[in-house]
């Protein structure tokens, strides 16, 4: 059943991908079973893709052969993936099997989207459901676009982000509604010019830049906006992360964060350059990771906790050019509070002032 969509799939690529003139594949309503597919260009004239359909991966990620994703797709330009249709990853079971929090050595888990080395494209309105890991993971993309796209999987999906970026120049998050187990939109290394506008977020961990500095040879992060954003009862809000006692040198710079609606997050702005998870590192050496020209601009709503803004940077490396700009976020109807170390931040307008941050 897996295999005669699948190889109707391939076929279909391989003949739009040869293609002279812009051709379209057609997925009408129905439910559709497949197994893993990679497809790759170069390709002579520009695809669509049109999805009307649900297509599902098998629930058992060993059917999935060890692929890192289960729709993979790359090395293409003028490609577009639209339509009303679902792309159901079936992956309950892989979040209850996901031990990677404590096993080192853990199985990982297919993403439901690879697009690797893909330029000049879009992804609009399609729905990516219950991925056994991440929903989308953009490697090395140019001027990629996300319009309208959904995600949807429960909070306790572990390990689920909804777009993960790396290595990518001009990608677009816009119009979007996330809902998932893990953050809602995560930036890697060598990152630039990356907009995410008029998303929702939540359930999840928010959106994060990082983690960085675990690994030598990581690219900077430069010019990230987060305008017109909606978090609500996410682990984090808008969120900057970097591993303590790595050797990653890396640098983030240009973060703009204006125009976010906050509803009862836990952690609703937070720098965290003493980011270590389930104890995997000391905290004895500071993050190597440079972070400068930071605003948080026009924030507003609720927070979980009191201290509503945690900006907790390096010792070595201190903070440079962080700006609050209105900010008001209060927790049980009072205002919320700032705690800052290594860091002075400028205060424009209304937001709250710096205490100083408890030792760790």
């Amino acid at each position: 059943m897996h295999g005669s969509f699948l190889k109707a799939f391939v076929s279909a690529w391989k003949e739009a991908c040869a293609a002279t003139t812009a051709s379209r594949i057609m997925i009408p309503i129905g439910t559709y079973k497949m197994r893993e597919v990679d497809v790759k260009g170069p390709c002579k004239s520009p695809i669509e893709i049109k999805v009307d359909g649900t297509i599902q991966a098998p629930a058992d990620s060993k059917l999935l052969n060890g692929a890192d994703q289960w729709v993979k797709i790359g090395y293409v330009s003028h490609f577009t993936l639209s339509g009303n249709g679902i792309f159901d990853g079936q992956g309950a079971n892989a979040w209850k099997q996901n031990d990677c929090g404590t096993n080192k050595n853990c199985v990982r888990h297919s993403m439901n989207f690879g697009f690797n080395f893909v330029n000049h494209s879009i992804v609009r309105d399609i729905t990516s459901k219950d991925s056994k890991n991440f929903h989308v993971n953009v490697l090395a993309g140019n001027n990629f676009t996300f319009d309208g796209f959904k995600v949807r999987a429960p909070g306790n999906s572990i390990n689920t982000d909804g777009i993960h970026i790396g290595r990518s120049t001009n990608v677009k998050v816009l119009n979007t509604n996330i809902a998932t187990g893990d953050d809602c939109v995560s930036l890697g290394d060598g990152n630039s010019h990356l907009v995410v506008q008029n998303v929702e977020c939540g359930p999840g961990h928010g959106i994060s830049v990082g983690s960085l500095g675990r690994y030598d040879n990581e690219g900077p992060v430069v010019d990230f906006l987060v305008k017109n954003v909606t978090i609500k009862k996410t682990q984090n809000g808008v969120r900057i992360k970097s591993w303590p006692s790595y050797p990653g040198t890396t640098t983030v710079t240009d973060m703009r964060f204006e125009d976010i609606t906050m509803v009862d997050v836990e952690n609703p702005i937070i720098i965290d350059q003493e980011y270590c998870p389930w104890n995997q590192c000391s905290k004895q050496t500071p993050s190597k990771v440079k972070i400068s020209k930071v605003s948080f601009k026009n924030i507003k709503g609720t927070s979980a906790t009191k201290e509503a803004v945690k900006l907790i940077c390096s010792k070595s490396i201190p903070c440079q050019g962080v700006e609050l700009s209105e900010i008001n976020l209060t927790f049980k109807g009072a205002p919320a509070i700032a705690v800052c170390s290594n860091v002075t931040p400028k205060i424009i307008g209304k937001a709250p002032a710096c205490t100083a941050a408890a030792s760790a």
